[in-house]
C-alpha cells in the first residue's frame, strides 16, 4: 500500500553509489511516500563525482561538501550519519532511504529501524549483505536502471513479464535479474506457511508481502518484477486468485 504521507528522507553516498541510479530510486520511493529531504556527500572537487555534479540541481538534490581531510579517511561517512541522527531525533522523517554499497551504514541502517523508522537500502547487487540485511527492504539499484532503460526503450509490461519469466525458467538471468532462485523461493514459501489461509488454501498476499519482508531484506525489484503479486503469478508453485473486492490471495501448490 502506497503511504504517500510519509516524509522519507534520501541520503546519498556519492562515492558509493551511481548517478544513474538516482531517477529510478526517486520513482521506487515515491510509492513509499514523498522526498522531501535530498542530500547527497561528497567530495565535490573530485572528477569521479562530476556525473553527480551534473544532476544534482535537475533532481531537487542538495549537495553536502566533504573535503578528504585525510588520505584513506571517509568523512562523508560521518557527515551523513551524523545528518541522519538529527534527522530522526528531529521527530519529522518517518522514513529513510540510504544510496550506497558500503557496509559501514549497517549500524546505522539498525539504529534507526530501533527507532521504529524503516530503512530503504539502494546499492549494487555486490553490496555486503550484513548491509542488506540490515535494511527494512534492500533494492538492487542496478535492477531499478535495467528496469527503467527497457521502459524508457519501449517494452510493454507483458514483455518485461515474458523476459523475466524466460531467463527464470532457462536459468540464464543474473542473481537480481529476473531469475526466481530457490533461497528466494524457500522464503516465499515460508511466508505462505506462517500466514492464516482459508479452507481452500488460499492467503493474504500483502500478508505473505508482509511476512516475507518481516524476514528479509527483499525487493520484487531486485528479480525484474515490479510488484509482488507479478512475482507470485510467475513462480509456478503457486496461483493467484482475487475477490469481489479486488483484494488478491495466493495459494501454494507444490
Amino acid at each position: 500500500m502506497n503511504q504517500h504521507n510519509d516524509n522519507i528522507a534520501l541520503l546519498i553516498d556519492s562515492d558509493n553509489a551511481s548517478h544513474n541510479g538516482l531517477d529510478p530510486v526517486l520513482t521506487a520511493l515515491a510509492e513509499l511516500g514523498t522526498v522531501n529531504i535530498r542530500r547527497a556527500y561528497g567530495n565535490w572537487r573530485k572528477q569521479s563525482l562530476k556525473g553527480w555534479v551534473d544532476i544534482l540541481h535537475k533532481y531537487g538534490v542538495e549537495p553536502q561538501q566533504q573535503f578528504d581531510m585525510t588520505k584513506g579517511k571517509n568523512a562523508t561517512d560521518m557527515k551523513m550519519t551524523i545528518d541522519a541522527m538529527d534527522l530522526l531525533f528531529g521527530g519529522k522523517v518517518t522514513g529513510f532511504g540510504i544510496m550506497s554499497s558500503d557496509s559501514d551504514f549497517m549500524p546505522l541502517a539498525m539504529r534507526i529501524r530501533q527507532e521504529g523508522l524503516p530503512v530503504y537500502g539502494f546499492g549494487s547487487a555486490k553490496t555486503p549483505e550484513a548491509f542488506k540485511q540490515a535494511c527494512s527492504r534492500f533494492i538492487d539499484v542496478d535492477a531499478l536502471i535495467k528496469a527503467d532503460k527497457r521502459h524508457r526503450a519501449g517494452a510493454g509490461k507483458s514483455d518485461v513479464k515474458t523476459a523475466a519469466k524466460g531467463e527464470a525458467a532457462n536459468g540464464t538471468g543474473d542473481s537480481n535479474g529476473g531469475k526466481v532462485d530457490e533461497e528466494l523461493l524457500n522464503l516465499l514459501i515460508d511466508a505462505y506457511q506462517a500466514t492464516k489461509r482459508d479452507a481452500e488454501g488460499y492467503a493474504s498476499l500483502s500478508e505473505v508481502g508482509k511476512i516475507a519482508g518481516n524476514r528479509s531484506s527483499f525487493d520484487v525489484r531486485n528479480y525484474g518484477f515490479s510488484r509482488l503479486s507479478e512475482m507470485f503469478e510467475e513462480v509456478p508453485n503457486f496461483q493467484t486468485k482475487r475477490d469481489e473486492n479486488g483484494q488478491l490471495f495466493v495459494k501454494r501448490l507444490r
